[in-house]
C-alpha cells in the first residue's frame, strides 16, 4: 500500500509499504502506478462539468437530446436476454441522472439481476472489443432496472458521461483528460494505459480469496493496460500514481484550483458536492443493489462522488460535506472541507470490500489531527 495524507496543501505524510508485486518479490513504491478503476470517476464527473460551464447542456436534459437512440428506453419487467418483457419509462432520463447513478443503468459483475446478465453475455462492463459507441448503441437495446430517478443503482453510467465528453466536446476522452485536466495540473504519470517508460512501476493486483489468502488477477508484465485500449472507460480505465491523483484531488480540496490552475469553478465544484439524490435521502434509502465503493449509511451521492450527510449514522468519523469515491482493487480517497484534509490511499486487492481499510484509515488519521 501506500497511503498519503494532505492538510492545508501540504503533505504531511507520505508512506509505501509491503510489495508492489509479491511474485517477483519488487517493493510498493511511492511513485507505484495503480489501477484506480472507479476513482475514475470524479476525473470524468469534473470533465463533465466543465463542459456544463461552458453552455454544452443543462443537468435536467433528456440524454436522448444527445443519443436519439435512447428516446424510447424501456423498463424490465421480466424474461432472460434476448427475450425481456418490458414496459415503457415512467420518466425520462436526464444527465443528472446519469451523474448520481440514477439513471436506471446496472454493471454486469453486480450478478444480481436478468440485466446484469445480459451486460456480462454482452461484455459491456469492458472487453477488447468494446468502444463507447458500441456500448450506447448496446445500451439502448436493453432495458432498465428501473424508471430514471426513482433508484440508486452503480452503473455504467459514467461511462455514457465518457461518451457525452467526447461528443459535446470533439475531442476523444484521453485527448479531453490531457488538455484540460491532467496537463493543466501536471499530472504526468495518468491515462487509460501504461506507457513503456512506467512498465517497472505497475503494480501486481490480486483477488482476495477465502481464508484470508490471494491469487495474481492481473500480471503487470502480461496486463491488458500495457496497450492502449479502444474502450475508454471513464468508470473505471485510468491508472495513476498517488502523488498525481494528490494533484487532482487536492484541486477539489482548495474549490477547483492547484497551484494557480483552475480546473473547475468554486460554485460548480460546491454543487457538485451537495446531495443530488431525491429528496436529500441517503443511499440505504434509495439503493436496490449491495454494491458501492463507500459504506451506504449517512452519505448521499452528488455529481460524481458520494458526500457525508450524517456522521453518526455513517459509524464512521469525519465531517459533514466530506466527499471522494473509492475503486474495485480497494484504492479510495476522500477530502474533508471542514478540515482542509485529503487522503489518498492506493493498493491492488479485488474486491474493495475484502478488508475494512477505509473505515479504519479513518479512525487513524482523524484520530491524529490536533
Amino acid at each position: 500500500m501506500v497511503t498519503l495524507v494532505a492538510r492545508h496543501g501540504e503533505i504531511l505524510w507520505c508512506h509505501a509499504q509491503g510489495l508492489r508485486d509479491v511474485e517477483r518479490n519488487l517493493p510498493m513504491n511511492r511513485d507505484t502506478l495503480f489501477r484506480v478503476y472507479s476513482m475514475t470517476k470524479p476525473v470524468t464527473s469534473i470533465a463533465m462539468m466543465q463542459l456544463y460551464e461552458q453552455g454544452k447542456f443543462l443537468l435536467n436534459d433528456p440524454v436522448h437530446k444527445y443519443i436519439p437512440g435512447w428516446r424510447n428506453l424501456r423498463v424490465y419487467k421480466g424474461g432472460r436476454y434476448p427475450d425481456f418483457e418490458t414496459e415503457p419509462a415512467a420518466s425520462v432520463m436526464t444527465i443528472r441522472d446519469l451523474m448520481t447513478h440514477t439513471s436506471g443503468l446496472t454493471y454486469g459483475f453486480t450478478e444480481r439481476t436478468e440485466v446484469d446478465a445480459a451486460y456480462r453475455k454482452l461484455k459491456l462492463d469492458g472487453s477488447t472489443i468494446l468502444t463507447l459507441d458500441k456500448l450506447v448503441d448496446r445500451l439502448a437495446e436493453l432495458p432498465l432496472e428501473f424508471s430514471p430517478g426513482t433508484a440508486w443503482n452503480y452503473s455504467v453510467s459514467t461511462d455514457v458521461l465518457g461518451y457525452l465528453v467526447e461528443l459535446l466536446s470533439g475531442q476523444s476522452l484521453d485527448s479531453y483528460f490531457q488538455e484540460h485536466i491532467f496537463a493543466p495540473l501536471g499530472m504526468t504519470d495518468t491515462g487509460f494505459h501504461v506507457r513503456p517508460d512506467q512498465r517497472e512501476r505497475f503494480a501486481a493486483c490480486y483477488l482476495y480469496q477465502s481464508g484470508n489468502t490471494m491469487k495474481l488477477q492481473d500480471d503487470p508484465e502480461r496486463s491488458r493496460y500495457l496497450k492502449e485500449p479502444k474502450f475508454l472507460s471513464g468508470g473505471g480505465g485510468l491508472v495513476s500514481t498517488i502523488d498525481d491523483y494528490f494533484r487532482f484531488a487536492q484541486a477539489l480540496c482548495q474549490g477547483g484550483e492547484y497551484q494557480g490552475q483552475r480546473i473547475i469553478g468554486r460554485k460548480t465544484l460546491e454543487f457538485m458536492r451537495l446531495n443530488h439524490l431525491p429528496d436529500g435521502q441517503d443511499l440505504p434509502a434509495l439503493s436496490i443493489g449491495g454494491f458501492t465503493e463507500t459504506p451506504y449509511a449517512g452519505s448521499g451521492f452528488g455529481l460524481g462522488f458520494s458526500v457525508k450527510t450524517d456522521i453518526a449514522k455513517s459509524a464512521t468519523i469525519g465531517s459533514p460535506g466530506e466527499f471522494g469515491w473509492g475503486g474495485l482493487a480497494s484504492t479510495s480517497f476522500f477530502i474533508d472541507p471542514v478540515e482542509d484534509l485529503v487522503v489518498i490511499f492506493m493498493t491492488q486487492l479485488m474486491p474493495s470490500s475484502s478488508y475494512p481499510i477505509r473505515q479504519e484509515l479513518r479512525a487513524l488519521v482523524y484520530a491524529a489531527l490536533d
